[in-house]
């Protein structure tokens, strides 16, 4: 899963100046009426949609799995009207055996699950090193072994980055993580107290070298708006997502828990219906976003008002798998979503084919596709970021497709959030993914940051519009959404994602240049249909 960098979240933090902390809920709030370029949804429910009827979309989230008991959820999942629970048969017929809320990829029938995987790039490193460690190209005798080769050494210099430059921000993050634990532990013995406040760090007298840097980093990161107990969380989860024996092992082998034929990408019928699965955080927060019930004064406001969310757990900490991406996507389709969030993305796809064909599939029924652009501050027109609307082999890219950057609520040049992948010709918009609040699991709520969490703000905007004008297509929905977005920046200059202090113009970062915005593409919808009519 690519979630955000977690050592360019902790250095955005630490080198921030001081500012106001984001506006609650700014993800659906409105650029002029509450000067926060959020997309406009209670503006767009007060003046456009009320006293409307809408249908019931189905969205499916395509994650690590979703807390389907949460309170802000519960009322929103989608549930399998053709399957009994738990009689351990598959009442509907559909290949999959108690499939109550959705379906899990990534397990055995007798419900174990995979949590952590390792990387693409591990994998594909394995199976050439296997072919081609301690050869010579002059040994080979085909020019398909020699190309392959050459391939093989480039995998082999990009893995050996990786896994160095893991090690090295692992030894950064241990640091730090060692200088605030053993300076909260001074504190609590000096000044007598069992929770250390922003308080007790002030008072603290910071002697020696490593104190002092602890109590800087305390200061800055919570001056920038996040508390001193969400940056140990932070900490704690970036040595788990660091954890180099489980992304970088040669020798692991997670898969065998699932029990599939792996090699048989064609193979569909795996899995177990455990769609919460052992680490839901991520698919949690995802589908917070897109549709948590609204109006129940509970926790946060999703998006989308009459949606039910489908869970299809195919994402682990780690990266995905082609074969169980494809069949997430198949899955979702086959029963009833019309729109589906994938919140991941990683740097090699070894069966592209078998992901572009389940797309294909996907179009072929109708159903629009949102996908995060990614984390690593590049551009993906020059970095493909799969999986990716562009098919192999061809010129041709997928209508039903769209890649979404992820927008920072901060003002002026500081407008695209500083992690976020772009690309002019590949990222089709930007949309709030900085600090946004919502569900996770356990009943709780948390801010997180990624175009993990821009997409499903595009998930949820598609969802209204596709809830009230259900004749829509993909295309029709892609061009509204493209075109219906917010262009005032287009021409002003930003902070390039991946850069210190490096200036674009936004319109350089997307296809767009743009911001979407439900309030004006309900309206740009309400035109087409008339003019339809």
């Amino acid at each position: 899963m690519k979630k955000i960098t977690i050592i360019a979240a902790l250095f955005f933090a630490y080198t921030a100046v001081a500012q106001d902390k984001r506006p609650d809920n700014w993800f659906n709030l409105d650029h002029t009426k509450d000067n926060v370029n959020g997309v406009s949804t209670e503006k767009t429910y007060e003046e456009l949609l009320k006293g409307r009827k809408s249908k019931t979309i189905i969205v499916g989230v395509l994650d690590s799995g979703v807390d389907y008991k949460h309170e802000d959820l519960k009322d929103v999942m989608w549930t399998n009207p053709g399957e009994i629970p738990d009689n351990g048969i598959d009442d509907d017929k559909n290949g999959y055996i108690d499939d109550i809320h959705g379906w899990n990829f990534m397990g055995n029938k007798d419900g174990s699950n995979v949590a952590k995987d390792n990387l693409e790039l591990t994998r594909v490193y394995k199976g050439l090193k296997a072919k081609y460690d301690g050869k010579k190209e002059e040994e080979l005798k085909t020019k398909d072994e020699k190309k392959e080769y050459k391939y093989y050494l480039a995998v082999k210099a990009d893995y050996e980055k990786e896994l160095n430059d893991a090690e090295a921000q692992m030894n950064q993050v241990k640091f730090i993580k060692t200088a605030l634990d053993g300076m909260i532990e001074k504190i609590k013995k000096e000044q007598g107290v069992e929770k250390v406040t922003m308080a007790n760090i002030d008072k603290f007298d910071a002697k020696d070298q490593k104190d002092k840097q602890a109590k800087m980093i305390a200061k800055s990161v919570v001056a920038s708006g996040t508390s001193l107990d969400d940056l140990m969380d932070q900490l704690k989860e970036a040595e788990e997502q660091l954890d180099v024996s489980a992304r970088y092992d040669l020798n692991s082998d997670t898969r065998s828990i699932v029990g599939d034929n792996y090699n048989d990408v064609n193979e569909r019928y795996y899995g177990n219906n455990d769609c919460k699965g052992p680490g839901a955080f991520h698919g949690t927060h995802v589908a917070g976003i897109i549709a948590a019930k609204r109006g129940n004064g509970v926790g946060m406001d999703g998006i989308a008002a009459d949606v039910k969310i489908m869970s299809v757990r195919c994402v682990p900490d780690g990266d995905e798998r082609d074969k169980d991406v494809a069949n997430a996507i198949r899955y979702a389709v086959d029963n009833g979503a019309q729109i589906i969030n994938m919140s991941f993305g990683k740097k090699y796809s070894p069966n592209k084919k078998a992901v572009d064909d389940a797309i294909k599939y996907a179009q072929s029924k109708g159903v629009l596709l949102i996908h995060a652009a990614g984390n690593d501050g590049e551009d993906i027109d020059e970095i493909t970021h799969y999986p990716c609307k562009k098919f192999e082999n061809s010129k041709k890219e997928a209508s039903n497709f769209m890649d979404v950057g992820a927008l920072s609520w901060k003002p002026d040049d500081k407008i695209a959030a500083p992690f976020s992948n772009y690309g002019k010709k590949t990222v089709d918009l930007f949309a709030p993914g900085v600090d946004i609040y919502s569900t996770v699991p356990e009943n709780k709520y948390k801010d997180a940051s990624g175009t993990s969490m821009a997409a499903p703000v595009v998930a949820g905007v598609a969802a209204v519009l596709k809830s009230y004008f259900p004749e829509l297509t993909p295309e029709q929905m892609k061009k509204i959404l493209m075109k219906s977005a917010r262009t005032e920046y287009k021409d002003k200059k930003v902070i390039k994602p991946g850069t210190k202090d490096e200036l674009v113009e936004f319109g350089d970062l997307s296809k767009t240049g743009g911001i979407i915005n439900l309030y004006e593409a309900i309206k740009m919808a309400e035109s087409m249909v008339k003019v339809k009519g």
